[in-house]
Parts: C-alpha cells; sequence; structure tokens
C-alpha cells in the first residue's frame, strides 16, 4: 500500500479497547476441527508463497504469484482468468465459485509486497516459538492464505450456500492499487458483502486481535516554485531562489489541514537545483495526505492554494500546488458494522475469545475501493495476525490460524443463512 498496513498501526489499534464482551455460545466443532487440521497447510503455504519474491515492481515474481494463486482456486474449483490493470506490472487473478443460495460475496487480499529483490537472502523465512517470519507473510500472504484454506474447508464441508464468491487478489495494492482499484470498486458494487483481508495487528503489539471498520482515504499534495536561475557566485542577486522560497512556503502550509476537516497532510520529499553554483530555478514538494471525510482532499487544495497566495519571500517567484488523489475514505456502514459485531460474537465461541473492532487508522486499504459504491457491506482485516510489515523481519502468530480460519468460515456460513 502506498502505506498499506499503515492501517494495523498500533496506535489506532489501542484507541479500538478490547471490543465488546459479548454472551459466548459452543463453537462449531467440525469447523473448528478442520482449522486445527488445516494448520500444518497453512504454514506450508505460507512459505510457499512468501519464497516468492513478489514486490510490486517485481514483474517476474507477480507473475509467479498470479500462476500460484491461479492453479490454488482452480483446484478448489474455481472459474480462474486473469484481469489485466490499467497502470503498472502485474495482472489480478479472479475465481468464480457459483452456488445454490442469495448472497454475492467477495473476498480480497494483494500478491504484492513493499520489499524488493532479494531480501529473503537477509530476512529468510523462519521459525521461531510462535512467529513464523519472512518478508510479506503478513502483509498480505496471510490474507490469501486465510481464504484459500477457509474455501477449502467449506469445500470439504459440501458449503454451497451462497449465489456467489468472487476472489480477487491484485498485484498493486501496495503502490495504490492504481490498476486495480477500479476493477475492486466495480466488481464490489456487485456483491452484497466484501470481506477484506489485511492482516491484523500481533497480540504482542495490542493484546487483542481485530477487524477494521474504517480506513483514510490518500492524496498526493504537489507543490511547485518557479524562480529564476543565475550563477550563484557571480550574480546571485539577479536570481529568484525557488528552494528558498519553496522552504517558506511549506513552513507556512505545514499546519493548513488542521483547518480542514477529515484531512492530514504531512509534507515528505522535496527537490530543487541540478548543480552547487547555481540558483534553482525551480523546486518542488510532496505531501502525503489523509482523508476521512468525502471532499476533503479538494477542500485541502483549496485552502493551500489560498495559503500560498497570501504572501512570499522570494519575489517574483511563482509558487503552484495540486492535488491527486488515490484511494478514497473507508468508513463501515452499519451493515458492516453488524456484520462486525457478529465476528464478535464467533470469536467469542472459542473461549471467550476478544475481537476488538478498530474504528479507523491514519492508513489505507482496498476497503476504501470496495465500499466506494456504498452497495456492499465491507469489513477490513481478516488475515492473520501479525506485525514488522514495511520493516525488517515481517511475521504472523502461529496461534492466529486456526481462529481466523475458524472466523471465516463461520461467517461465510452465517452470510449465506442470512
Amino acid at each position: 500500500m502506498p502505506f498499506s498496513v499503515r492501517h494495523v498501526a498500533a496506535a489506532a489499534l489501542a484507541l479500538a479497547g478490547a471490543g465488546q464482551l459479548v454472551a459466548a455460545a459452543q463453537p462449531d466443532a467440525a469447523l473448528l476441527a478442520a482449522a486445527r487440521t488445516a494448520q500444518p497447510a497453512v504454514v506450508q503455504s505460507l512459505k510457499e508463497m512468501v519464497s516468492i519474491e513478489s514486490g510490486s515492481a517485481n514483474v517476474q515474481g507477480l507473475a509467479r504469484m498470479a500462476s500460484y494463486t491461479e492453479k490454488r482456486l482452480q483446484a478448489l474449483g474455481a472459474t480462474v482468468e486473469r484481469v489485466p490493470v490499467t497502470k503498472g506490472p502485474g495482472t489480478m487473478v479472479k475465481g468464480t465459485f457459483a452456488g445454490n443460495g442469495k448472497r454475492r460475496i467477495m473476498l480480497i487480499a494483494h500478491m504484492d509486497t513493499v520489499y524488493p529483490e532479494n531480501t529473503l537472502a537477509t530476512q529468510p523465512i523462519r521459525e521461531e516459538g510462535n512467529r513464523l517470519y519472512g518478508p510479506g507473510i503478513a502483509d498480505d500472504k496471510g490474507g490469501i492464505a486465510v481464504i484459500l484454506h477457509s474455501l477449502e474447508i467449506l469445500k470439504n464441508k459440501g458449503w454451497r450456500d451462497y449465489a456467489q464468491i468472487t476472489v480477487l487478489f491484485n498485484p498493486d495494492e501496495e503502490v495504490g492499487s492504481v490498476g486495480s482499484g477500479e476493477t475492486i470498486a466495480a466488481l464490489a458494487a456487485q456483491h452484497d458483502v466484501v470481506l477484506s483481508c489485511e492482516p491484523t495487528a500481533a497480540k504482542d503489539v495490542v493484546k487483542a486481535e481485530s477487524l477494521l471498520l474504517g480506513a483514510s482515504g490518500t492524496a498526493t499534495a504537489t507543490m511547485q516554485v518557479k524562480g529564476r536561475a543565475s550563477h550563484a557566485g557571480a550574480a546571485p542577486e539577479r536570481g529568484r531562489n525557488a528552494l528558498v522560497e519553496l522552504a517558506y512556503q511549506l513552513q507556512q502550509t505545514r499546519d493548513v489541514a488542521t483547518q480542514v476537516p477529515g484531512s492530514q497532510l504531512n509534507w515528505t520529499q522535496a527537490q530543487a537545483g541540478t548543480v552547487r553554483n547555481q540558483i534553482p530555478e525551480s523546486a518542488v514538494a510532496y505531501g502525503d495526505v489523509r482523508t476521512t471525510a468525502s471532499g476533503a482532499a479538494d477542500k485541502l487544495k483549496v485552502a493551500l492554494q489560498d495559503k500560498v497566495r497570501s504572501g512570499q519571500l522570494v519575489p517574483d517567484t511563482q509558487t503552484t500546488v495540486t492535488m491527486e488523489e488515490g484511494r478514497p475514505p473507508f468508513v463501515a456502514d452499519a451493515r458492516g458494522r453488524a456484520l462486525a459485531r457478529r465476528a464478535q460474537e464467533i470469536y467469542a465461541e472459542l473461549d471467550g475469545r476478544t475481537l476488538a473492532l478498530a474504528e479507523g487508522t491514519g492508513g489505507a486499504t482496498d476497503a476504501s475501493y470496495a465500499a466506494r459504491s456504498g452497495k456492499p457491506a465491507v469489513v477490513e482485516s481478516f488475515g492473520l495476525a501479525g506485525f514488522g510489515y514495511h520493516a525488517r523481519d515481517e511475521y504472523i502468530e502461529l496461534d492466529s490460524i486456526v481462529p481466523r480460519l475458524y472466523l471465516m468460515t463461520r461467517i461465510l456460513e452465517d452470510i449465506g443463512r442470512n
């Protein structure tokens, strides 16, 4: 993700608390036993997928992951097709299952990771205690594993209480789903429910596994300054220093987002000049924008433009601000929240196990695209528990495998019945 599982930041999840206390029913013994039996196979699947290095720019790795997931879905009885992305490398893998029920359900996860090629050489797959390590193992190959093995459990049970299940694995979530977002949104609008399978944060970090009910939208703010070049030693006064003006405008605008409800801005990149001995005639800065309200990015752009027009430090320079929107914000509606509360009840069947509901995070996920139309109920973070995403020594917690398989299989059965 542009910062994808950003959404599992410990601070954001901690705000969710421990979740609601619910009366625990007895677990479905057959599904629980099947989840326990499946754990070794899940571990093997994780090792196979992590051994395929599939960074968002790794053309060969993404192709291997597409072939791997395609074969796995075909083995489960899905009709599988490759769906082209509109931008960037890789293809989406779409699997469709036809049942005899009424509900249309979509399951999504992503095949790409943030890690460059050869990361496995310094961060190999390894098991230590309750942790299984590997680059991309939680974000989001654990989500793919939950989908594949949950569907296998239900297939073995003979479950077909759905009109259609669509599985979509995309290759570019970590770079904003720039080539797959519109496909996700269009497909999701044809379904009743979408379960997105990003990871949940490890219990070592937040004490309780969770589901996510909200995530920020994203945008990129660009500030460009045009000045005038001159010799930095012989005639600096004849120039108009774009770098100095950019620095002034960055300082002037750094708190503008606090006046725009539902927006957050952090200037994160800047560049100016080409050689040391020339007054730079141009400078540019890029800002990471997060939104939690519809229209907030556009309002922030206007506020930034007004601010830079209010004054300048270097005369005869021109400053412009543009905004490129990415994912929309995600906020679960009443149907999504009801589904999440039902998930809490299901988790409580496992010896009263707690499932927290995280209201939101500064991160962004494909649940935002899935929920954009307002047609399906959408809930995020049905993947495995883990941490270290986008960093060194990413891991999943092995003891989250059985509960997450149980949760996914039980809630799919519930959706079919209701």
